[in-house]
């Protein structure tokens, strides 16, 4: 299992540091980031936490997935690689 994860429903006022905060409860944190849009710089509602170790990883999946965090059900799964965009 990757130690990254993605985090879907994030509540638009959560930030990174909070994120990180809230996924430090299954481990130890190596980034957490909020994915914001381009254009108008807000978030788009989701974003990606790193576990370090993967045991760590599925954790956070447990303990998090369906749950809330700041104020929002969220849902937590293995991150997937990137799609290359033609």
């Amino acid at each position: 299992m990757e130690k990254k994860l993605y985090v879907g429903g994030v509540s638009y006022d959560s930030t990174d540091e909070s994120l990180k905060e809230a996924f430090s409860a299954a481990g130890t944190v190596e980034s957490a980031s909020i994915i914001m849009d381009k254009m108008t710089g807000r978030s788009k509602g989701f974003g990606f936490v790193e576990m370090s170790t993967p045991e760590e990883a599925q954790k956070a999946i447990e303990m998090f997935d369906g749950q809330e965090v700041d104020g929002r059900a969220v849902k937590v799964s293995e991150a997937r690689p990137k799609k290359e965009w033609n």
